[in-house]
């Protein structure tokens, strides 16, 4: 299931492009405009809850952080759970983590271990705003796979396709993208 191209200008309109943010040269996607949007908002929820309702899924992981402003009121629109995957040092009890490769260093994302309430071969929808070189998503996506949940797939409101991010994460799962970018 897709958006037709006048769904998805819609969502596309509401997104801004902030130029030279976070440093010069890049264009950062702001998804604020997106979120502050009702009719761009409800639009995107709705599509995605339509998507996913019949994938039989017991979980959502959303990735820190914009991966959290979709994935938990899906969660909560398919009446499953929602688990965050966040950067290092932000969760609370004992944790899984896996390292990835920035331009210039690592970081790390983490899962609690019982996540999932240990339930071997849950299906697990991860979910983020933006794909870029997949660094993230990679990291995010073998934190799942090593909980011993099903990955059944990654979603992202944006890809950015000439970043080449996507083919990294579809060695792990299948991969939807709203938005070719």
């Amino acid at each position: 299931m897709t958006l037709n191209e006048n769904d998805k200008k819609i969502i596309f309109d509401s997104i801004r492009d902030i130029h030279d943010f976070p440093k010069p040269g890049i264009v950062f996607k702001d998804i604020t405009t997106l979120l502050n949007n009702k009719q761009a908002f409800k639009l995107l929820m709705d599509h995605l809850e339509e998507r996913y309702k019949d994938y039989n899924l017991d979980y959502i992981a959303g990735i820190d952080s914009r991966g959290f402003i979709f994935g938990a009121p899906l969660a909560d629109r398919l009446g499953i759970g929602f688990v965050p995957v966040r950067k290092k040092g932000k969760l609370p009890s004992t944790t899984i983590c896996e390292k990835y490769e920035l331009e210039y260093g690592f970081d790390e994302v983490e899962v609690h271990l019982d996540a999932f309430n240990e339930e071997v071969g849950c299906r697990v929808l991860l979910i983020d705003d933006l794909i870029a070189t997949g660094g993230t998503a990679v990291a995010s996506a073998k934190l799942v796979k090593d909980t011993k949940a099903d990955l059944v797939e990654v979603c992202f409101l944006m890809n950015l396709d000439f970043l080449k991010g996507v083919p990294k994460v579809e060695k792990i799962a299948p991969v939807y993208s709203i938005l070719e970018i």
